[in-house]
């Protein structure tokens, strides 16, 4: 008996993040699985090149840099059925026209919170120990710290708050457990039962930000969230405590966050900003309560592989006959990144 035909695939996306999401030995398993060139990459839906290929396509694998699937696109791709995003959020890539075309959406996100909550914890531990500072004292002095330069220091019993339970959030409070942390967690999607199996204590967010030592913004870039760390919310948070920031710079009012900063009240770990990246003459560059990165709290490097692997093993269920295992939902949209 033949076996069935293997669906046709198309990437869609940036070519240079192609061979990082892909390594050989992981696009040798993918062309097991589907019908796919690996030297064809679709940057514009209205190319005539990639015309036939689109036109053909049953599963398209986008990333970052694949342009919107507005109702042009989809006209392009009359037979697409599947859509696999080897990357995070959908929320800029689909529309109305796909949903109700009924295609299926998968995305690598839950891969990609991953390296966040690694990163937001190394942030937490150093900033616990007041790494930063030190590093800045020693480069200064040469010399080790008194008792007093360390009182204030250590990550026993540190009160961290996780603004939301997202998936990032998740994994945090995950990695998070064997610490002798009190953690304490806002997510208005959270009751009280869900929280304390998570590790956590549910506050509200006045509440989370007047009792964290450190606090971690996890929540979701939505209308709802925006500015939720307005001037009267960042005054809530006590005279040296932390603000880290691995969700986006929305979030929080810019202009207050730069004015707590500039006075020296609070310290940040800041891997977001708004807008992104700061003007040259921002001081959040030079402040020395500041640490400040490029937007590499995701997946970078080596560890785009692990999205890679995550699409085809969704190409792979799809060629089984079982459902996608990271499927997004239109209802999802309306809370998650």
């Amino acid at each position: 008996m033949p076996s069935a035909p293997l669906p046709r695939a198309v990437f869609a996306m940036d070519p240079v993040h192609l061979p990082p999401l892909f390594p050989a030995p992981l696009l040798a398993r993918l062309r097991q699985t589907a019908e796919i060139d690996p030297g064809l990459v679709v940057r514009d839906f209205a190319d005539p090149v990639t015309a036939p290929a689109l036109a053909a396509a049953e599963v398209l694998i986008t990333g970052w840099g694949c342009p919107r699937l507005d109702p042009d696109a989809l006209a392009a791709a009359p037979r697409l059925r599947t859509v696999l995003h080897a990357a995070g959020s959908v929320r800029p890539l689909v529309g109305d026209a796909l949903w109700e075309r009924g295609i299926a959406v998968s995305s690598a996100v839950t891969g990609n919170a991953l390296p966040v909550a690694e990163y937001t914890l190394a942030m937490i531990l150093l900033a616990g120990k007041d790494a930063f500072a030190h590093r800045d004292r020693f480069r200064a002095t040469h010399a080790r710290p008194s008792p007093a330069d360390t009182a204030a220091a250590g990550n026993l019993g540190r009160r961290i708050g996780i603004i939301g339970a997202s998936r990032v959030g998740r994994r945090l409070l995950e990695l998070l457990r064997p610490f002798d942390f009190e953690v304490l967690l806002h997510d208005p999607y959270v009751d009280t039962a869900e929280a304390h199996a998570l590790g956590a204590e549910p506050l509200s967010l006045e509440e989370l930000l007047r009792r964290s030592d450190i606090v971690s913004l996890n929540a979701p870039d939505l209308p709802e969230t925006y500015r939720m760390l307005d001037r009267a919310r960042l005054a809530l948070i006590r005279d040296g405590g932390v603000l880290i920031n691995t969700a986006r710079g929305a979030l929080v009012d810019p202009d207050a966050l730069t004015d707590e900063l500039v006075s020296g009240r609070l310290h940040a770990v800041l891997d977001v900003t708004e807008p992104e990246p700061l003007p040259a003459a921002s001081p959040l560059y030079r402040l020395p309560n500041v640490f400040l990165t490029p937007h590499i709290a995701g997946s970078l490097g080596n560890e785009l592989e692990r999205l890679g692997r995550i699409v085809v093993a969704e190409l792979e269920r799809l060629a089984t006959g079982l459902p996608l295992a990271h499927e997004v939902r239109l209802a999802d949209l309306a809370r998650v990144a």
